[in-house]
């Protein structure tokens, strides 16, 4: 006579810890990779041009707003040529002349003469060479 009996095992399901392992690693690779962008300090839409070479991201960037506002990182007006040019010093006192070149992204509704008076002042400020962003037609 039995009295006890074995229960009968079940068979153990896809061991999940692998894969969530794998997802885990997936999401640190993709967080890595990814690259951050600084945050513009308002919208601008750029006037269209035919043809020409791709901005170079690591340049220095001021934006002119519509209204001919200011820009440079949290600095807006007259403050933002002041951080710019201290901006500037701190990049030619680390590489030299890599720092004597300007983008500018002004919006396609700034009036050109806007942008003629601002050339002396950026000038200035030490820069020699202006790239405008512009978008491609």
């Amino acid at each position: 006579m039995k009295l006890f009996t074995d229960t009968p095992r079940r068979s153990l399901p896809e061991p999940l810890l692998p894969m969530i392992n794998v997802v885990f690693l997936l999401l640190i690779f993709f967080l890595l990779a990814a690259t951050l962008a600084q945050p513009t300090p308002f919208e601008v839409s750029p006037p269209e041009a035919m043809g020409g070479e791709q901005a170079d991201p690591g340049d220095l960037t001021l934006f002119v707003g519509a209204d001919g506002q200011l820009g440079f990182g949290e600095a807006r007006g007259a403050a933002a040529l002041a951080v710019l040019g201290a901006a500037a010093q701190s990049a030619r006192a680390a590489c030299g002349a890599c720092a004597d070149t300007l983008t500018l992204r002004a919006d396609s509704k700034v009036s050109g003469e806007a942008l003629a008076k601002l050339v002396p002042e950026l000038s200035a400020l030490g820069f020699k060479n202006l790239k405008l962003v512009v978008r491609g037609k």
